[in-house]
């Protein structure tokens, strides 16, 4: 990368010169050349979000190596129509554009997805041909925010076999953002009779009094036996009383309530004066796991709201920011692991915690692994919740707004290297001198006493930002080879908080309920670009045994996000996830970047990368229904909400030539 001495009108003029080589050189056509070396592969099918119920997003399937994989060409593509670049409601309030997330799962014989508008598809998964949908009916005016839709759920009569024609023998459980579970036949689409009203209940009821938009599901729930278990998302920083962040678990034949557990300390009072749950507690808004071996279900869980002010809490966050392990029969805590105490930076945990077999001094020992938004890496004994790896909590930095208190220390994982660093106006970045210059000063009058620095009136640097280090889409980890790949955002962030007194005149009507409303939002330079040098997302790769960080590798470029000849930075804001092969093969989504990628999972060299209609902010999956079949590689291309994408609906196949 060019360093802020380097004179830039050479520079650019190089890379003008290379450009116009390249197109020279392609002009005739720049595709692979020789015959691929096709196996006939590992049949493996992709029955879970995560591949599997503990969320590995690891697949045997073996047809696609490395050494073929630049060989993949887009074999169909299914467009549901549901999406929006935004609008405006009847009200005149605007609602933001869709965001397509989804994972396909596939049993037998079929590939299962669900839209932002919460439709769900049954696909051919060699053709993607149509074979039934299902519409709830969602009131979209009255739920216009974060529409979208990770997943949906395959749940199996003790019985079943593949073919099995009884009605609902086979369900497709499916949530939606206006707070409903419904349970569909796989085979036909058809609502199960038996579930609820007409296969379908509403989890609204214990939940205090709230707006539509305020709660939803948007993950898939988790199947364990016959229960099927959900938290919601609760809808961020926006008041002090937001519904309860009840996980709840339901009898998948009937909808019965059978399970809940809500957030809440021992010895505090459980339920709101009105008899519901009470409010204000952490919520499971990501992907549950199940270790049904164990009966156990690993939840993780965001911060006790809201975000960014928790001077009210007493106690009330002490299962915030946690991974939670409950008794699969009754919902009752096993063991608790909190990975952020009295978290006030949004640094939920983010992403599904992964079960694995480790090898530790020789030994296999089952653990969770589980990353953060913070860059860290905790690995915990599934069966105690204790770490694995030692754990140092060291002091962290205090001072914080009046009314408010902090923890004094957290907690930091050692075996492994943090993929985030420190920054500060000394790693100001820019296009060009001057606006270099603007983002140092930018960076200089933030509060900045490294990572845990408080939010401030005065506006402190928030590194890494409420996005992450890593988020939802991770990890991927080679079960074989005990390592892990994440994609992790290294984008500089500020965080202000307000007096309540000035936050009409400012416009932020949020943290209702606390002495301060917040903004926040990315250190960016007047060029529009962030305020440090690039990548600004990386896949990384981390030896799970030695705790060694093996290699990183930008993420993308600014092809789609600026004018050419800018499009020669790498690694650029994403948000998504990864999937690895048996074969080595890492297939990376997330970049705001109309492009889906494959690394070597041994060395981090892209070895393909094809162009999309808009941004994959999605994790893929992969699958192959017979050896010497084809080994399918899908993924969701429909954009983010909060990416510079336009929306969409496409979901994508590829496979090597037939």
């Amino acid at each position: 990368m060019f360093s802020s001495s380097l004179n830039r009108r050479e520079s650019l003029t190089i890379l003008l010169s290379m450009a116009f080589a390249l197109v020279m050189t392609c002009l005739g056509g720049c595709a692979p050349e020789g015959t691929p070396t096709v196996g006939p592969g590992t049949a493996a099918s992709w029955p879970a979000y995560g591949a599997t119920p503990g969320g590995s997003h690891y697949s045997a399937a073996d047809q696609i190596t490395p050494e073929n994989v630049r060989h993949l060409e887009q074999v169909w593509v299914h467009n549901s129509g549901d999406f929006t670049d935004g609008g405006t409601r009847e009200d005149g309030r605007r609602y933001g554009p869709t965001a397509f997330q989804v994972t396909p799962i596939l049993v037998d014989r079929s590939l299962y997805y669900c839209t932002p508008f919460n439709r769900v598809f049954a696909l051919d998964p060699e053709t993607g041909e149509e074979i039934w949908s299902y519409d709830p009916g969602m009131d979209h005016a009255a739920n216009p925010y974060l529409p979208n839709c990770r997943g949906v759920s395959s749940w199996t009569a003790p019985d079943w076999q593949p073919g099995d024609e009884r009605l609902c023998s086979h369900r497709i459980i499916t949530g939606t953002r206006d707070a409903r579970l419904i349970a569909l036949d796989g085979r036909t689409g058809q609502p199960c009779p038996d579930f609820g009203e007409n296969g379908q209940i509403s989890i609204v009821p214990g939940l205090s009094a709230h707006e539509s938009f305020e709660y939803g599901i948007t993950s898939p729930p988790a199947i364990l036996g016959d229960l099927a278990i959900t938290g919601a998302m609760v809808l961020d920083n926006y008041r002090l009383e937001v519904p309860s962040g009840v996980v709840r678990a339901y009898d998948v034949y009937s909808g019965e309530l059978v399970w809940a557990w809500n957030p809440v300390p021992e010895g505090m009072e459980k339920l709101n004066a009105d008899g519901t749950y009470r409010s204000g507690t952490a919520n499971v808004w990501s992907i549950i796991s199940i270790d049904p071996e164990r009966n156990l279900v690993f939840v993780p869980t965001g911060n006790t709201s809201p975000d960014y002010y928790g001077g009210h809490r007493e106690g009330l966050d002490e299962y915030s920011s946690s991974v939670i392990a409950l008794h699969g029969d009754t919902g009752h805590v096993v063991w608790h692991y909190q990975m952020v105490h009295h978290d006030i930076w949004d640094y939920d945990t983010p992403a599904q915690p992964t079960l694995m077999d480790l090898e530790v001094n020789g030994e296999k020992v089952p653990v969770v692994v589980q990353v953060t938004k913070m860059g860290l890496t905790f690995v915990l004994h599934r069966d105690t919740g204790e770490p694995v790896y030692p754990v140092d909590e060291r002091p962290v930095p205090q001072d914080p707004v009046p009314g408010e208190y902090l923890s004094a220390t957290q907690p930091f994982p050692t075996h492994f290297p943090p993929l985030m660093a420190s920054i500060d106006e000394d790693d100001a970045w820019g296009m060009m001198i001057w606006d270099e210059a603007q983002c140092r000063d930018r960076l200089a009058a933030l509060r900045n006493d490294g990572i845990y620095t408080p939010p401030s009136v005065q506006g402190s640097l928030f590194y890494p930002g409420n996005g992450g280090g890593n988020n939802w889409g991770s990890p991927a980890i080679h079960i074989e080879d005990q390592t892990m790949f994440v994609v992790t955002m290294r984008t500089p962030n500020s965080i202000y908080l307000v007096p309540r007194a000035e936050c009409k005149e400012r416009g932020r009507e949020n943290q209702l309920g606390t002495p301060y409303c917040s903004y926040t939002s990315f250190v960016m330079s007047p060029l529009g670009v962030p305020c440090t040098e690039p990548p600004w997302a990386t896949v990384d790769a981390i030896d799970l045994v030695a705790g060694e960080h093996l290699w990183s590798v930008p993420l993308g470029t600014t092809r789609d996000m600026a004018p050419f000849p800018f499009w020669w930075i790498k690694g650029v804001p994403a948000i998504g996830g990864l999937i690895v092969t048996r074969s080595g093969v890492v297939f990376a989504g997330g970049p705001m970047e109309h492009a889906f990628r494959a690394f070597d999972a041994s060395t981090g060299e892209e070895i393909w990368h094809a162009r999309l209609p808009t941004a994959a902010n999605s994790t893929p999956m992969t699958y192959q229904l017979e050896e010497g079949g084809r080994q399918y590689v899908v993924v969701a291309a429909g954009g983010h909400m909060a990416g510079f994408n336009p929306a969409g609906d496409h979901l994508i196949a590829f496979a090597l030539p037939d």
